[in-house]
């Protein structure tokens, strides 16, 4: 809305004038606003910002009470647009006040200062509308992994890149009803949904109405009198985070958003995939695959934002075909010659290892922060694709691989056991000890230091598997009162053995990545880091 309010103060001002607001500071840095900043850099002469920074959500270790000036979650910015219409041209003025400075260290300037005497920095936006954390690299000379055009399947110069079709992830709306660690009590919320929604359709029965979860798009439907029916092969299998998997009910009218996912996963086929967190977000790039459907939050809880390229896609009629384009595969053919017998498999894992390189991350992060990824060609196309296969090998089999041999230690809790009751859940991680509490019985220890290192988003994997198997109430009463089921001692067992399996994921992980840190890059990136490589590599 802020944004209207400045539209609507911009209407009402004659040739000359100022608009002074104090708004949420998303539309500094936000690539969502890359358009509004264009578009207020044509319309005043001069811009000045006084950040104030506070942004809860963009930094967790910032507290909104201690460093918000409004004690909110809302980063909190100072904005005067000036019209002058005898002078052309547009000059930007810049001013932040230090991240941790506290809410009354941010008011006591405030009082003290003066426009006129505050030190500002004269910004030069870029070609794409940035204002703050500008880059000078060469990332405008990587092909893009994909892009709108080659998605709409669009001709011409703007539709090339690597991956015809992209998608996000899941977005249910619902949860709580359309997923679930057990099949069965799946298939029971479901049918019971089902059953009430039929009912208010046809005008049957209103008194349960409010015992299903209702929303728009749902609305809708029942508007346009779309009837459903329980149907088994619905169920199906889905990446849900890290490391955990749920089954779902996977229907286009019972879930809030499908997006491209039906035309990526068919019933009964596995579909290689590569899922990306970043995308025009605060979050640092997170990189995770898997062959199922995925959640839209499965690399960060609460507001999602997981994006997948799939190694294939299917057409209308259900046939299945490369994801990955013509165009993407002559690329690295011409790039790298026939000596390379390159296929497109091959550029499915080489970019996934890109991806996963730690100089290409650290490098190219605010980048990535803007927009999908760009893919480098990198020397050594061959060894990157190996690396590739291995990595996604890991995260996508991660069930299967052998189990880390960690130390389990139990120590009976006989007052529980008296009580004929559950040990206490606890499921938290120390790892200064390197040891995991599972409960007050059980815990594990005999963790490599390298386990905790391997992060998906704000947490290492590990971390997700704890987080994800906790006891939590659900929110939905219906929910709670008739399909809560969910005890973490029925899957006690399946939690130690995953967390093993994890281990073994993440040390290996981290293993390749390490070795990544070594490998000739020129010719990819800029020239400072060719010295750096071939010292690490050696003679």
């Amino acid at each position: 809305m802020y944004t209207r309010f400045f539209r609507w103060a911009s209407d009402r001002l004659h040739d000359d004038g100022v608009i002074a607001l104090i708004t949420n500071r998303n539309f500094i840095e936000k690539a969502a606003f890359d358009g509004f900043r264009k578009d207020v850099e044509s319309e005043f002469q001069e811009i000045y910002v006084v950040d104030l920074g506070g942004d809860v959500r963009a930094n967790p270790k910032l507290s909104g009470t201690k460093h918000n000036v409004f004690g909110i979650q809302t980063g909190v910015t100072i904005s005067f647009l000036v019209k002058r219409h005898k002078q052309k041209g547009c000059k930007i003025f810049y001013a932040r006040r230090p991240e941790f400075d506290s809410a009354e260290d941010k008011l006591a300037f405030l009082t003290s200062s003066k426009l006129s005497g505050m030190k500002f920095e004269r910004i030069e936006p870029d070609k794409k509308g940035n204002w703050v954390d500008l880059t000078d690299n060469d990332w405008d000379d990587f092909i893009p992994l994909v892009s709108k055009a080659a998605k709409s399947n669009k001709t011409g110069a703007k539709s090339q890149a690597i991956f015809r079709l992209f998608s996000r992830g899941l977005g249910t709306f619902r949860d709580e009803w359309v997923y679930d660690e057990d099949a069965d009590i799946l298939a029971k919320k479901m049918r019971h949904f089902i059953s009430v929604y039929e009912d208010v359709l046809q005008s049957l029965d209103h008194s349960d109405r409010d015992t299903i979860k209702w929303d728009r798009e749902l609305e809708k439907h029942l508007k346009s009198r779309v009837t459903k029916t329980f149907e088994d092969q619905s169920i199906r299998a889905v990446q849900f985070r890290p490391f955990t998997k749920r089954w779902v009910y996977f229907d286009r009218h019972l879930n809030g958003m499908t997006y491209q996912l039906p035309s990526l996963f068919k019933v009964g086929e596995n579909n290689p995939t590569i899922t990306i967190l970043g995308i025009a977000s605060a979050n640092p790039l997170a990189v995770f695959s898997c062959d199922t459907l995925f959640d839209l939050g499965q690399l960060k809880n609460g507001n999602g934002g997981t994006q997948g390229v799939p190694l294939y896609r299917y057409t209308s009629s259900g046939e299945r075909v490369d994801n990955i384009t013509d165009w993407g595969l002559k690329q690295f053919q011409t790039h790298y010659g026939k000596a390379e017998k390159i296929c497109k498999e091959d550029i499915f894992h080489y970019v996934y290892a890109v991806l996963h390189d730690p100089f290409y991350r650290e490098k190219y992060a605010m980048n990535l922060k803007r927009e999908f990824p760009r893919i480098p060609f990198y020397p050594g196309f061959g060894k990157w694709a190996n690396w590739g296969k291995r990595l996604m090998e890991l995260h996508i089999g991660y069930e299967t691989v052998e189990p880390w041999p960690l130390k389990r230690i139990d120590a009976p809790d006989e007052k529980a056991r008296a009580a004929s009751v559950s040990p206490k859940v606890v499921l938290k991680a120390d790892k200064e000890t390197c040891v995991i509490r599972l409960d007050v019985e059980t815990q594990l220890s005999g963790i490599p230091v390298e386990a905790w290192t391997y992060r998906l988003g704000n947490r290492s994997g590990l971390e997700w598997v704890l987080d994800q198997y906790r006891e939590k109430t659900p929110k939905d009463s219906t929910i709670r009162e008739k399909f809560n089921t969910y005890r973490f001692a029925d899957y006690k067992e399946k939690v130690i053995d995953l967390l093993m399996r994890v281990t073994r994921v993440s040390v290996e992980t981290m293993e390749i990545v390490e070795a990544m840190r070594s490998a000739h890059r020129r010719g990819s990136a800029d020239e400072n880091c060719d010295g750096l490589s071939e010292a690490l590599d050696g003679p």
